[in-house]
């Protein structure tokens, strides 16, 4: 059997477990591997999907002209696209892409044009409004725009979401994908949840990108915009394609640690893949050390495209060390300070203790937080500033269970988290976080923990 042109080799990726890289944790981790597709990545699903809807609708005939602002891996699908149906390419990227992915797109008969990054969406030197320009002064030319094109969706929804039902029997609890357009998150998240509404949709964001906090608060708030060096997720819009009410929750990676997951991946699971798919297996392995699975569960995550595609960038040593991402052999980590605090018993008050013990606790060992718990669960905090406050406004609550005055838990990290999301962590609003090491030990790392990590 063989197969009439490039297209129909496209879908049906396979599945693949974790081993190494979510090691300690409970449940079971897979990911299914999209650089199987003949452009090495997901994005030639919506390319098909887009040009057909659109020749269907009459919006482009033959000899016309595709023209897209990408971060390179749709403009690879719609160039593959384009050369099966006879068409011309023309992309536009901001010029933080990696030259691979440049060269990969002229390769197959694309137009490059390349555009700064530092500038806003509405600039008429945007990689969005160049695209537009373009489009408008081509006859016969499309501008699939896969951020508002709603195509992008369905093409998930209808081949993505159900290979992924069928290659995990239904029993599939936690879905986890990077978050750009939108449409790969939301689409598979439609399917899934129509299967089986408990499945919960994790989105993995990057710091500069505007997408948490918007699922959060509701706000559009443009100082969370900055530059970032993360290709394929966040943004500083708000495409049509993504539909906050499917996403349950988001989590944020920074630049380096996708970038050393994603070596990681290379070495120690044989994936060679590409750096947002390196931010969405970090993602989803904090979201499962703060919300840890059961044995019985099984989270998939998506890694959308190729190594191949950053071998000048996250795959060069020299390129990591210039950027201050280089791996270090000796690495301070959540792990190395719950280490140099092992002698230490941890101190906390549970729910029903009164305030008043809780005073003499922080007292006795010169502290000024403790965690509030009850067999092992982290049920909420103090700190001793709070109780100070709620103290001069009613004395009489010394005698009341702390559980009356307690504020948020402190947040649960992974082991082998680093110093750099460590710090990111702890702020005006949270003075402390607890880890749970592979026995079951609990620690406390305070601002001073931290401090003296930074300067040791």
């Amino acid at each position: 059997m063989w197969y009439n042109n490039i297209l129909e080799t496209i879908g049906n990726t396979p599945v693949i477990r974790l081993n190494r890289v979510c090691k300690g944790l409970k449940g079971t981790f897979l990911v299914k591997v999209e650089y199987f597709n003949p452009g090495h990545s997901i994005k030639d699903r919506i390319a098909v999907k887009m040009i057909e809807d659109a020749e269907k609708k009459g919006m482009l005939s033959p000899g016309g002209t595709i023209v897209e602002g990408t971060s390179g891996n749709t403009g690879m699908g719609l160039a593959l696209t384009a050369v099966a149906k006879g068409y011309k390419c023309v992309c536009t990227l901001p010029d933080k892409q990696s030259k691979e992915k440049m060269d990969i797109l002229r390769a197959v008969g694309a137009e490059v044009v390349v555009t700064p990054t530092n500038v806003s969406p509405d600039d008429p030197r945007s990689y969005y409004s160049v695209a537009r320009k373009i489009n408008k002064e081509t006859p016969n030319s499309i501008y699939p725009n896969q951020y508002d094109n709603l195509s992008n969706t369905a093409a998930h929804y209808e081949t993505t979401g159900p290979e992924i039902w069928k290659q995990t029997n239904g029993l599939i609890t936690h879905f986890a994908a990077g978050v750009g357009t939108g449409g790969t998150i939301c689409g598979i998240t439609q399917y899934l949840k129509e299967q089986k509404s408990s499945i919960i949709s994790v989105g993995i964001d990057t710091y500069g990108s505007v997408f948490k906090k918007y699922k959060e608060t509701g706000i559009f708030d443009e100082n969370e915009i900055y530059s970032y060096l993360t290709e394929g997720i966040g943004e500083d819009i708000l495409p049509k394609n993504v539909n906050f009410n499917l996403i349950d929750q988001f989590i944020k990676v920074t630049d380096k640690d996708g970038a050393i997951m994603a070596r990681r991946l290379s070495r120690e699971e044989g994936l060679f893949v590409g750096w947002s798919s390196g931010s969405a297996v970090f993602g989803a392995l904090e979201y499962a050390r703060t919300h840890p699975l059961k044995d019985s569960d099984i989270m998939l995550i998506i890694l959308p495209d190729h190594g191949s595609r950053y071998l000048g960038k996250i795959y060069n040593d020299i390129w990591m060390q210039d950027h201050g991402f280089v791996e270090s052999r000796v690495v301070v980590s959540a792990r190395v300070l719950a280490e140099r605090n092992r002698e230490l018993k941890l101190a906390y008050v549970k729910p029903g203790d009164t305030v008043e013990t809780a005073i003499n606790l922080m007292k006795n060992f010169q502290i000024s937080q403790l965690p509030v718990m009850e067999n092992d669960h982290n049920l909420g905090s103090l700190t001793n500033k709070d109780i100070l406050t709620r103290l001069i406004e009613n004395p009489d609550l010394k005698n009341k269970p702390v559980k009356n005055i307690m504020g948020k838990p402190f947040p649960l990290v992974g082991i082998d988290d680093s110093l750099e999301t460590l710090s990111t962590m702890i702020n005006k609003d949270n003075k402390a976080i607890l880890v749970r090491d592979e026995k079951g030990k609990i620690s406390i790392i305070t601002e001073y923990d931290l401090l003296m990590a930074f300067s040791s």
